[in-house]
């Protein structure tokens, strides 16, 4: 008896320990729900829909893109418009600008005895000449030396500083980029804290310095100044600190000097960055004039940006010449590295 009970016990652990399987029960979905009517026109809403949000979203995209199109177009015609303004009024003849713009100089205070005065009639601005003539750019570059003079000085100014700031900035951007110890450092913050400072804050120093060393009244008091920028050594460090690490390590173990590194891995890695920011070296000390007009007493020595803002109402017809020439250097230097100034300013805020 006790063994049959035994043996019972057995079983029925036995059959605990088993899986037993049941039959699931699975209940139908949503669509299985449907009959094949409600299934059709389920799907057919759903397109609907989603043809109605597709045509949302592009109608917005387009909108979006029409806008900023839009606006695009607005500022670039708002900056278009005066050099084109300018090159067609140097065609003009002197009594056209004189007759159209005549009544602008004089309302102006340097004009009457009793200050400036309010328009006696509204201005004539024209973009097209009613006679083109070349007789302003005649008067300009065979009659007048003087401005063949006045472009030439702007060229002796620009070309050092700008070549010598190139050269000064790849060498010490280099050094803050490769080496950065906590003096280094400290130099570097004190090169940002001089960039942000105006040029009008150091120009009563330059011109103290420039008596001391005695070369006021020379091109030297504007280039000495000019190659020891702060903001091509700030903007080419942050640049050369996005070289990887690794070139420079693997230069090393093939037993590169630290002339070769910068010679032919730096320079060359931030070809794009020096291009860009020898256009915009250029283009801003092409058009400076205070500091001509503190640093040189002489008016031989001043360059055409400062000769430009002092013709009087009489040249206007010259002064639409001459900044119409004036404008070639830059745009034509802007044209031939416009990818490389885009290129340079925009991965020189990647990090």
């Amino acid at each position: 008896m006790d063994e049959q009970i035994r043996q019972q016990r057995r079983e029925e652990a036995s059959n605990a320990r088993r899986l037993v399987h049941t039959k699931f029960v699975r209940d139908l979905s949503f669509f299985e729900q449907m009959s094949e009517e409600e299934r059709e026109t389920f799907f057919k809403k759903q397109k609907e829909w989603s043809l109605r949000v597709r045509r949302a979203r592009k109608f917005r995209d387009i909108t979006t893109r029409s806008i900023g199109l839009i606006i695009a177009i607005a500022v670039s015609v708002l900056a278009i418009v005066p050099i084109f303004f300018t090159f067609l009024n140097s065609f003009m003849s002197s009594a056209e600008i004189s007759n159209n713009y005549g009544v602008i100089f004089q309302s102006l205070s340097g004009h009457a005895s009793n200050g400036a005065s309010y328009l006696a009639r509204t201005p004539t601005l024209r973009l097209v000449p009613q006679r083109v003539t070349i007789q302003q750019y005649t008067n300009l570059l065979l009659m007048s030396p003087q401005y063949l003079l006045k472009f030439w000085n702007s060229i002796i100014l620009v070309a050092p500083i700008v070549v010598g700031q190139m050269a000064v900035s790849c060498l010490a951007s280099y050094s803050f980029a490769r080496y950065r110890r906590k003096r280094r450092e400290i130099l570097f913050f004190s090169y940002i804290i001089l960039m942000l400072m105006p040029f009008q804050v150091t120009l009563v120093p330059n011109y103290m310095i420039a008596d001391k060393l005695k070369i006021l009244n020379t091109p030297w008091a504007i280039i000495l100044p000019g190659i020891f920028s702060t903001f091509a050594i700030f903007l080419l460090t942050k640049y050369m600190r996005q070289i990887p690490i690794a070139y420079i390590e693997a230069a090393k173990l093939d037993g590169a000097t630290e002339w070769q590194i910068f010679t032919q891995i730096a320079v060359p890695m931030c070809k794009s960055a020096i291009i860009a920011l020898t256009i915009l070296l250029f283009i801003d000390y092409w058009n400076m004039v205070e500091q001509p007009l503190v640093l040189l007493t002489d008016a031989t020595k001043q360059p055409m940006s400062v000769f430009l803002s002092q013709i009087n109402e009489k040249e206007i017809g010259i002064a639409f010449a001459a900044s119409a020439v004036f404008m070639i250097p830059p745009l034509l230097i802007f044209l031939w590295g416009e990818e490389y100034l885009v290129e340079g300013i925009s991965r020189s805020g990647v990090k």
